[in-house]
């Protein structure tokens, strides 16, 4: 039997055939990486600017508390 080298070669895979993978689907940097990457940055900087106001808020409380 001959064992397949080639991930786009679909011999010994067993089953089905396998859908034809580009270099950057193979490396894991397809086109579906790029929304994944844009909602990952999105959440990023959602929870950012939750932290920076809520920095703000304590740099705000700790003002008033030293002033009274």
């Amino acid at each position: 039997m001959t064992t397949s080298k080639n991930i786009n070669n679909p011999v010994g895979q067993g089953g089905g055939q396998r859908k034809r993978q580009s270099r950057d689907e193979r490396a894991n940097n397809g086109p579906h990486r790029n929304a994944d990457r844009q909602s990952a940055a999105d959440k990023k900087a959602e929870l950012l600017e939750k932290m920076r106001a809520k920095a703000a808020g304590a740099a705000e409380g700790a003002e008033g508390t030293q002033q009274s």
